[in-house]
């Protein structure tokens, strides 16, 4: 990044600090530590007709990272203990399900537990959601989404083998209520499988700066609304720098500065057919920050929806595809 733009984006911040476009300020640990009250507002998740806060727990951070088991029991139960019961994990995010399998069974009746697989495969997905539902020690499954689904071939994922049929086979006995999708790249691979109307729920990245690049707020919202598919966004801090790789060395940090972290927010929830967004904490710290952010959520002015635009402009030159390819 050169002179210039870093330059451009430190006035933008100190300008956000000093009050012009009506930053919320990030609460400190000791102030919000042991306040587990004030309800979360809540969505409709599309089709599914559920009611879910508009901040979801992710657990991808601190299950792939070098937090331990009963570190990892403490920030969970934290987040859940404040009205995240939208809870988003997967088999291949290190211990998060075997974390999880520690807080989820005495809360069970109140949370919405979503897991993945990643394969296009039937057997291949009967194998990794048993293992899931083993480690998180339920008998059934709120959603599970067919993760990456921009990097699988969709022919076999929809052929009569694969792990789509599955799946709706899972939602018919009843051991999952909901099928979804998730990934990060080609939308429009999302848009294929929407069209098949058998999909409940999409998560996808949708945050300020990627609409210039993967742009899921055009190019696969407006079949979500036509299909009434719940949608969840994810990266909505525009994610950590490096992509995915720095989970392993509990890297805390995120493109998106402080200051700026509610109206990241916002920007996706404002969104026409956006229900929630899943955020992925690395400490408890951050974890009760969120919670914090979302309780004081408010749509953007035009003015910060315009400042806040012109930066995710210059971030995504920054910050390019880094989830793989757009197309």
């Amino acid at each position: 990044m050169d002179r210039r733009k870093e330059f451009t984006r430190r006035e933008f911040l100190q300008g956000v600090v000093a009050g012009t476009t009506a930053a919320v300020a990030l609460p400190s640990l000791a102030a919000v530590s042991n306040n587990t009250t004030g309800a979360l507002p809540t969505r409709i998740l599309g089709r599914t007709n559920q009611k879910v806060p508009i901040l979801g727990l992710g657990t991808a951070p601190l299950g792939e990272g070098p937090v331990g088991v009963e570190e990892g029991i403490k920030v969970f139960s934290a987040a859940i203990d404040r009205g995240l019961t939208y809870v988003d994990t997967a088999k291949i995010y290190g211990n998060a399900e075997e974390i999880l399998g520690h807080v989820i069974p005495k809360r069970r009746d109140k949370l919405f537990v979503v897991t993945k697989v990643s394969t296009d495969n039937g057997a291949k997905a009967e194998a990794s959601l048993a293992e899931s539902m083993r480690r998180l020690k339920t008998d059934y499954l709120d959603l599970v989404h067919i993760h990456s689904i921009g990097s699988k071939n969709l022919d076999r994922v929809l052929a009569k083998d694969g792990v789509l049929e599955y799946l709706l086979k899972q939602k018919e006995s009843g051991k999952i209520r909901f099928v979804g999708i998730s990934g990060h790249n080609r939308p429009g691979n999302f848009v294929r499988m929407l069209k098949t109307d058998q999909i409940d729920v999409l998560m996808g990245v949708i945050n300020y700066a990627d609409r210039n690049i993967y742009d899921f707020e055009s190019k696969v919202l407006p079949e979500a609304i036509k299909r009434n598919v719940g949608c969840i966004a994810m990266k909505v801090y525009v994610g950590i720098k490096g992509g995915f790789r720095n989970h392993r060395k509990g890297y805390v940090g995120c493109v998106t500065e402080p200051a700026l972290m509610p109206q990241a927010l916002a920007y996706a929830l404002d969104l026409k057919g956006v229900h929630a967004a899943v955020i992925g904490p690395y400490t408890l710290e951050q974890a009760i920050q969120n919670v914090e952010i979302a309780r004081k959520y408010k749509p953007l002015t035009e003015q910060q929806r315009t400042e806040l635009l012109k930066l995710g402009k210059e971030i995504a030159q920054e910050i390019g595809p880094r989830y793989g390819p757009v197309v």
